[in-house]
């Protein structure tokens, strides 16, 4: 069985990461994969870049050009949203016609136009759209943030000035995206529960399966080391506890460093010692910029892209700590458990499918930064620490690892493909 896996960046961003680990987990597994991606990065036999020309930076400009004009000129929302009106047709490379299940993730940003997810389809390869955000089964937006449009018809955005006027974009996008599933099937994975059920309730995927798996972690990779040896490589102390905040880019609002920065600085103001024996190490990044806000000694790493060194950050501190407002199944949590690592994180989208709640972590209330504070000195203080550790890594065993999710995706494909998998 052979798997072209489609995604606009090899490494950049949790679709990428996560796309990038499935493919790895099908090789492993016996499935021919490969991954398919705007511009290739690494030297990986199984990365293919799309053909390289002025053409591909242009799509990527063309597309946020059109947006900003529709924004009135405004930056505010122009990376919120995509009308992916420019890509790239796939369907006459040797990858894609070789290939017996082409499996679609993040492919925004000029990568692949909704007229070439059309052709994809009328190819008449069965597709897998694996959704990292809930752009698939909206009409431009990849956070509702509470707007229920989608569950009937996207219209009067949001994130357009004035909900798009006349000439509503969001109301024209949608009518493009069923006029691409028009008569097709799309096999839609969601990598969390959480969204898988915010999907069934489009109304634009209404005639489309969505099921659930979630992404995979090599436990071979990110796995528990000495945490003195972590530090010291890192150059961290050794004598305080280190709370740990990791995001791509940290100043980034939906992350909620703010609520962060606050139940910090409650804990500081209800136990002064917390400022001298506990620190914060800020992983993404734009960390630099964040070291003045908090009350607490604060070791900013910048941006990471080495695997090794993401582990030994994550080994190196004592909790894991995702404020996000909005968030689908964050690899981050996922990493930083199968390095036996209890988190913290609000009640939002997937976070309580991998925090289970006073077993492995905390997960606090939405937006509420006193819960935050609680449940970081429940985790230090009171709680037993080595049984959440304990807790932590079973459940990474249990759910995400690759045996698991690759079992998971090779029934999908087998069941779409009408082939039996022969490894």
């Amino acid at each position: 069985m052979r798997v072209l896996i489609v995604n606009t960046s090899e490494n950049a961003g949790g679709a990428a990461v996560a796309a990038h680990r499935l493919m790895e987990t099908l090789n492993k597994n016996g499935v021919k994969a490969k991954m398919l991606v705007r511009e290739k990065v690494s030297d990986g036999l199984t990365i293919v870049p799309l053909p390289q020309s002025f053409r591909l930076r242009w799509n990527f400009l063309w597309e946020r050009l059109c947006i900003f004009l529709h924004l009135h000129l405004s930056r505010k929302s122009l990376f919120e949203i995509d009308i992916a009106n420019t890509g790239t047709d796939i369907t006459a490379l040797r990858e894609f016609q070789e290939a017996d299940i082409i499996h679609l993730h993040w492919i925004n940003q000029g990568m692949l136009s909704l007229k070439n997810i059309r052709k994809i389809l009328d190819s008449g390869k069965p597709v897998v759209w694996t959704m990292h955000d809930i752009w698939p089964a909206t009409s431009i937006c990849h956070l509702t943030l509470g707007c229920t449009n989608f569950t009937q018809r996207c219209q009067h955005c949001k994130y357009l000035p004035n909900g798009g006027g006349k000439r509503d974009l969001s109301a024209r996008v949608w009518k493009r995206k069923e006029e691409m599933l028009n008569g097709h099937r799309i096999h839609f994975v969601a990598c969390s529960r959480w969204l898988a059920d915010e999907a069934r309730k489009s109304a634009l995927l209404s005639n489309q399966p969505v099921t659930n798996i979630p992404n995979p972690i090599d436990t071979s990779v990110f796995s528990p080391s000495d945490k003195n040896a972590a530090r010291q490589r890192l150059s961290l102390p050794a004598d305080k506890r280190l709370l740990l905040f990791v995001s791509q880019r940290v100043t980034n609002r939906n992350k909620g460093m703010t609520f962060l920065v606050d139940a910090c600085r409650k804990l500081v103001a209800d136990n002064p010692k917390f400022k001298e024996n506990t620190g914060i190490v800020i992983l993404g990044g734009h960390s630099e910029e964040l070291e003045s806000a908090f009350e607490l000694p604060t070791f900013a790493l910048g941006y990471v892209s080495d695997t090794q060194k993401i582990v030994d950050v994550y080994n190196a501190v004592d909790l894991f700590i995702l404020p996000s407002l909005s968030e689908n199944l964050p690899n981050t949590i996922m990493e930083a458990m199968a390095c036996g690592k209890p988190c913290i994180g609000f009640e939002v989208g997937g976070i309580p499918e991998e925090i289970d709640h006073l077993k492995n972590g905390y997960v606090a209330k939405f937006m509420d930064a006193d819960d935050l504070a609680k449940g970081i000195h429940w985790v230090l203080d009171e709680a037993d620490y080595q049984s959440l550790s304990q807790s932590a890594l079973q459940k990474v065993a249990r759910n995400y690892s690759q045996q698991n999710v690759a079992a998971r995706y090779i029934e999908l494909y087998s069941e779409i493909s009408h082939t039996p998998f022969k490894p």
